[in-house]
């Protein structure tokens, strides 16, 4: 009996696999992994089991971005003792010119958001761009937070502990946490902290003294002050022997990466951490530690653990959804390309990021964005809604600079350039509602099921296509994924 109760259950779950995983479902794993889907692409996956949607996901994502950099990245950065050097006008110009390279960055980046066809790859660089925090504020050059993207972005989905050993060497990183002020005999302990609280173990795995001696160990690593490279100065390390979380010897700085990573901890710090971005702000203590013992096996490949996150149960219980809150970049992004919505200057992206806390290579300390429920305050509520507004209201508010200038006084610049940035966009409704089957009522119904990750909380009622758009992204549940 026992056995025969046993073909039937693999029947029946070979029966629910062949017919796919469902809409729901194809919705929410894209909506988690991505930005706000399509219907398009959330009907594509919800014929696929999740077993074939994971593996779909993993198997198209990316090493490099194809959108076009500035022509300026390539140029060599500016050496900083040549700054100090500059008189106070040229110092000036040169602010000026890391500030408009900056925003060319960001909106960049936004650019590559919105047409990228595998958001996943996004998702994770911006992850991986929050875990291993830098800021150009402190760099001070668009050149090497560039570099450090193109690096965080070619290891996204690889290996781990690659990843690891390759950021401690980035310049953009040496210069944030100060090593290359790290030396022989004067050690800088701001990067060897950082690496263990931050980057590997978490709060209350180490001693004080282990980043006393890790610190030593990291002695020389700098950089070649003509070109932004990394260069390692024998003459500046600490050659002596070191002890690191009970193991002695004469360590390097790779040495103690590896140590770090021998340590059971690193494995769940990372699990927890990607499961609190994926599924749920209260990371599952066994789950966690399961994901942990996958990513140890697979010698801290990345997308291992990820096909067992998507895949896992926990990731799709009703319990689970609707709880995350969008980030300002999911927010944005999400929903521009949800709604097909085109032509808008991604300078305003960069603007509207920054008013809601989450600028883009300017993290507001070495911890990153602290996410959840820091993303929404009275402020941030505001300027979302505010921007929804603007999206979706762009062609009833024409640009009379007049008007602007004689209401807004000294003020009406930065209006008026904010409205010049939506003058291109382009939102083709009929076209978006044409993606889905039946009569306006069935159309409807559809949009709310793609657009919001639970029930409106008010139930629109707009006779009006657009104004019935307008209700769901104001809606308080659009805010959550």
């Amino acid at each position: 009996m026992r056995t025969f109760i046993s073909f039937l259950f693999a029947l029946t779950t070979l029966t629910v696999q062949a017919a796919g995983m469902g809409y729901d479902d194809a919705r929410h794993l894209l909506a988690r992994t991505g930005f706000a889907p399509t219907e398009s692409e959330v009907q594509t996956y919800a014929k696929l089991s999740r077993a074939q949607a994971v593996d779909k996901l993993l198997s198209e994502t990316r090493a490099e971005a194809q959108t076009l950099p500035p022509s300026w990245v390539s140029e060599p950065p500016t050496p900083l003792r040549a700054i100090k050097d500059l008189s106070e006008e040229e110092r000036k110009q040169f602010q000026r010119q890391q500030m408009e390279r900056g925003v060319a960055l960001r909106s960049w980046w936004y650019q590559e958001m919105l047409v990228t066809p595998t958001p996943l790859t996004e998702r994770m660089t911006l992850f991986w761009h929050n875990h291993f925090v830098s800021s150009q504020q402190k760099v001070k050059s668009a050149q090497l937070m560039y570099r450090q993207h193109v690096l965080l972005r070619s290891y996204a989905l690889g290996n781990f502990g690659e990843l690891l050993h390759a950021v401690s060497k980035d310049p953009a990183m040496i210069l944030y946490l100060d090593n290359a002020t790290n030396r022989r005999g004067q050690p800088n302990e701001n990067f060897a902290r950082e690496v263990m609280e931050l980057f590997t173990l978490g709060v209350g795995q180490y001693t004080e003294q282990d980043i006393k001696e890790a610190a030593r160990a990291f002695t020389g690593w700098s950089l070649d002050r003509a070109n932004g490279e990394f260069h390692f100065y024998r003459l500046l390390h600490d050659g002596g022997t070191k002890t690191v979380l009970g193991r002695s010897g004469d360590f390097d700085g790779d040495a103690v990466l590896d140590i770090l990573l021998a340590q059971p901890q690193t494995a769940e710090f990372i699990s927890a951490k990607l499961w609190r971005e994926f599924v749920s702000p209260d990371p599952d203590v066994k789950e966690v530690q399961r994901l942990a013992r996958i990513l140890r096996e697979a010698r801290y490949e990345i997308k291992p653990l990820l096909r067992a996150l998507f895949s896992s149960e926990a990731f799709y219980v009703p319990a689970n959804r609707a709880r995350l809150i969008k980030s300002p970049v999911d927010l944005l992004v999400g929903t521009l390309r949800q709604f097909g919505i085109e032509g808008l200057d991604t300078r305003l992206l960069v603007f509207s990021g920054r008013q809601l806390n989450q600028d883009l290579f300017g993290p507001p300390n070495v911890k990153g964005w602290p996410g959840g429920d820091d993303w929404i305050n009275s402020t941030t509520l505001l300027a979302r809604k505010q921007f929804m507004e603007r999206i979706f209201r762009a062609e009833e508010m024409p640009l009379d600079r007049r008007t602007l200038r004689e209401e807004m006084g000294p003020g009406a610049a930065r209006a008026m350039a904010g409205q010049a940035m939506l003058a291109n966009l382009r939102f083709d409704v009929p076209a978006f509602f044409g993606a889905f089957k039946g009569g306006e009522a069935q159309q409807r119904a559809s949009v709310e099921r793609l657009v919001l990750s639970s029930p409106a909380s008010h139930k629109p009622a707009a006779s009006e296509r657009m104004e019935f758009i307008r209700q769901l992204v104001l809606d308080p549940v659009y805010q959550l994924k």
